[in-house]
């Protein structure tokens, strides 16, 4: 399809938000069908709102037939801007609120996975607190990896973020909340599994096929400081469970998430005197532009929640 240069795009509206907003999602699902669940509108109408969108900007986004769907060099530029965009809305309405002196507006959190099982977090009582102080707040919470979340809140698409700290970025503030034990399991099926308190160490590790993250993070960091060589790679903490229940490989996983698996006598703990590490887990802001007062709000309740002083 090509698409007529049109004049450079004058002033934004709703119908245009609301385009790029489609587009958005039509990207991050990866195609029109895949986005038809996301957005509750049929195929057809999301691929006549990306057609609008094309003839609006006067720019080809994308390519959809046979082949799948791909973003041509300009809708991947288009996307990015959009993402700016969209996240600066949001800003500019809770700038509104605070202006108004009232709280409100969408607070988007991220989360790193698997927090929710953590005795130590009180994550959930702090978003509980925060909707009994601001039922006017629309709260958003996403859950994703280390570095997905760290690039959202410094380009301002989260507000807040909550992940185990591995690195400090400055143009980031961090304040610790809770920590997390990580403990070293095998499953059913491994040689390991069945002399989980034998004195094994660190070099005996380094013989056994291990799962681990393949992103930087704590867990990253420990296979470098003791220089394991991961035999399979998991892109989640959820992945590292598949595969320590397979039986062929030993992985790094946090207790509280691991607990069920142990009661039902699917994995175990080995030798979890030495082979284990903590995590610090922490909530990050930007430094810079300054906070709208609803986040800081919503930071206030859940270092309140953890009982920690404000940092």
């Amino acid at each position: 399809m090509q698409v007529k240069n049109v004049a450079v795009l004058g002033q934004l509206g709703d119908a245009d938000l609301r385009l790029l907003r489609v587009f958005k999602s039509v990207v991050e699902c990866g195609g029109m069908a895949a986005a038809e669940l996301e957005l509750n509108i049929a195929v057809s109408t999301i691929s006549r709102h990306i057609k609008d969108l094309e003839i609006r900007l006067g720019l080809v986004l994308c390519r959809r037939g046979r082949s799948g769907f791909a973003l041509t060099p300009e809708g991947a530029q288009v996307y990015e801007a959009a993402l700016d965009l969209l996240a600066a809305t949001d800003t500019f309405r809770n700038r509104l609120h605070d202006i108004h002196q009232r709280l409100g507006g969408d607070l988007h959190v991220a989360v790193f996975e698997k927090t929710a099982s953590n005795p130590r977090a009180q994550i959930a009582q702090a978003l509980a607190r925060f909707r009994t102080q601001v039922p006017r707040a629309r709260l958003h919470v996403h859950v994703g990896p280390i570095s997905a979340i760290e690039r959202g809140v410094i380009d301002g698409h989260y507000h807040l973020g909550i992940i185990p700290e591995h690195r400090h970025s400055e143009t980031l503030r961090y304040q610790a909340l809770f920590d997390e034990t990580m403990l070293l399991y095998a499953g059913q099926g491994h040689a390991w599994f069945e002399q989980p308190a034998a004195a094994l160490d660190w070099a005996d590790l380094r013989g056994q096929a291990l799962a681990a993250l393949g992103y930087h993070s704590p867990n990253m960091a420990l296979a470098h400081q003791h220089r394991l060589e991961r035999s399979a790679t998991a892109s989640d903490q959820e992945a590292v469970a598949t595969l320590v229940l397979s039986g062929q490989f030993v992985g790094f996983l946090p207790d509280h998430y691991a607990e069920a698996f142990v009661r039902q006598d699917k994995m175990r703990a080995i030798s979890s005197a030495t082979l284990r590490y903590d995590c610090q887990f922490s909530a990050i802001l930007r430094q810079s532009p300054k906070p709208t007062r609803l986040t800081e709000a919503f930071f206030q309740v859940l270092c309140e929640a953890h009982g920690v002083a404000l940092g």
